[in-house]
């Protein structure tokens, strides 16, 4: 009993002490935000809060449109968010649980795609973009991200091990086709996944720099990276102020990670039920 207490200790202590180092580079950008650019090099560092995050906070909305880029940055997340989770899922859906000609070597083709750096396609996605006339456009920035091996792979192998064939084979004797069996059956089923997905791909394109620095032109339509990136002076920078914007920029991925984190758990503890 008492080594069966001892090793609960050692197992909660590792737990409280990883969430406590996981948990430090947020208290720690959020004490930065309300402090000067002199106390962030003082030593030894400043581990309480000042009373400079408003004063920082004004600063930057008086430097960028902070929220034309933020409304710019939901817009676009949520739209490629949408189209993938679709798209995706309809792919990968197919993958696991139909027979058509060349699917493995489709599927292998799909997993050769994710072994390729992103940064090898940037030059010909520029090429094909001014080519259709879509740079300086939204259209840029969703159109080719609508679609991702990863999301297309990880459907698949949820799909896989969730969905019972003997459930898909039940809606087809009832008449169902593709995209009934798709909607009615695969999608409540596909939750946890689609949860998941979701976070992933929408924090993604929250935080995607590269691809919209090239692509945009008009200050109006940047996106909050581009427009924080704007912060950083020419010879120097105001770090404090820099940190309260990227304070700003983060508080909505938490928001959103603690309620799709609450789905996630709740719909994993449902279909642990069911089971």
């Amino acid at each position: 009993m008492a080594s069966k207490h001892l090793k609960s200790l050692v197992l909660y202590t590792g737990l409280i002490g990883g969430m406590l180092i996981s948990m430090f580079p947020f208290y720690w950008l959020i004490v930065m935000s309300t402090r000067t650019t002199s106390d962030i090099y003082k030593f030894p560092p400043q581990l309480w809060f000042g009373g400079e995050l408003w004063n920082n906070i004004t600063r930057v909305l008086q430097q960028i449109d902070f929220w034309g880029a933020f409304l710019n940055t939901l817009f676009v997340s949520g739209v490629v968010t949408i189209l993938v989770l679709f798209f995706d899922s309809l792919a990968g859906f197919a993958f696991a649980k139909f027979e058509f000609p060349g699917k493995k070597w489709l599927f292998v083709l799909l997993l050769a795609t994710m072994m390729v750096p992103s940064q090898l396609s940037l030059v010909p996605s520029f090429v094909l973009m001014a080519t259709f006339g879509w740079v300086g456009s939204f259209k840029a920035l969703i159109i080719p991200g609508m679609v991702n091996a990863f999301g297309i792979f990880w459907i698949r192998q949820y799909a896989t091990e969730s969905i019972p064939n003997d459930l898909l084979d039940a809606g087809r004797i009832d008449g169902c086709n593709f995209f009934r069996l798709y909607w009615n059956v695969a999608l409540p089923i596909l939750r946890p996944a689609f949860a998941f997905l979701g976070a992933f791909t929408f924090i993604g394109v929250w935080n995607d720099y590269l691809w919209p620095l090239i692509v945009l032109t008009d200050a109006r339509k940047y996106t909050l990276q581009i427009a924080l990136s704007q912060l950083n002076g020419l010879y120097n920078t105001d770090y404090a102020m820099v940190i309260a914007g990227t304070l700003l920029a983060v508080l909505p991925l938490i928001i959103m990670f603690l309620f799709i984190s609450r789905q996630f758990i709740s719909d994993i503890a449902a279909g642990a039920v069911k089971d």
